[in-house]
């Protein structure tokens, strides 16, 4: 079997942040882009989906071993994931680069249970089985995906096939905790100090 490629997801506008940018706010010292990125490295040939317009995100990603995409101007997130997998044929973790509990442990567990179930579409879910991201799709979805548009991301995709969905619970929240405004940002750091 192929090894997965992983399509770390970091267009989005940030809208709800006031000005800011989630993907750029301090994690451990470094953006919580870099943090991201790095942490898919360790798992698999990653590709970072960003808009043409966030050259601070792309800076953020210097020396980092993964490969840029571009998703279409003011696309949603369907888009980015057409983007980021045009042109794969193996299977594909798509992650969202704003929930900055998923740990590269977490992407490898679901890469080598994909080994197992081959065929399987792999969802992190919460220690409560509440399901969330990162997911693993098989590669007879890829060209799914890549004809996603709006921004509902791959739901259509897990809905249409939801016979093939196998959920993964990882440790406590890290599959549902996202960051998206700067109130999740004070409570998340409230609640990890030493982060």
């Amino acid at each position: 079997m192929t090894d997965p490629t992983i399509i770390l997801l970091a267009a989005g506008k940030s809208t709800r942040m006031r000005g800011k940018d989630k993907l750029l706010e301090p994690v451990a010292g470094e953006p919580l882009l870099r943090v991201m990125a790095r942490r898919a490295c360790k798992a698999a040939a990653t590709r970072v989906v960003v808009g043409a317009d966030q050259s601070l995100r792309e800076r953020a990603l210097d020396g980092i071993d993964v490969a840029v995409v571009y998703a279409p101007d003011n696309a949603g997130m369907a888009a980015s994931i057409a983007a980021g997998v045009r042109g794969l044929s193996g299977p594909v973790l798509i992650m969202l680069a704003d929930m900055p509990e998923v740990t590269a442990y977490d992407l490898h567990l679901l890469i080598a249970l994909s080994a197992q179930a081959p065929d399987a579409i792999l969802r992190a879910a919460a220690a409560d089985g509440t399901p969330g991201h990162p997911v693993l799709f098989p590669p007879g979805l890829v060209a799914e995906l890549a004809t996603l548009t709006g921004d509902r991301g791959a739901a259509p995709v897990i809905h249409a096939h939801a016979n093939k969905v196998h959920l993964v619970p990882l440790k406590g929240n890290r599959a549902l905790t996202d960051l998206d405004t700067p109130e999740d940002w004070a409570t998340w750091r409230a609640q990890n100090p030493l982060i």
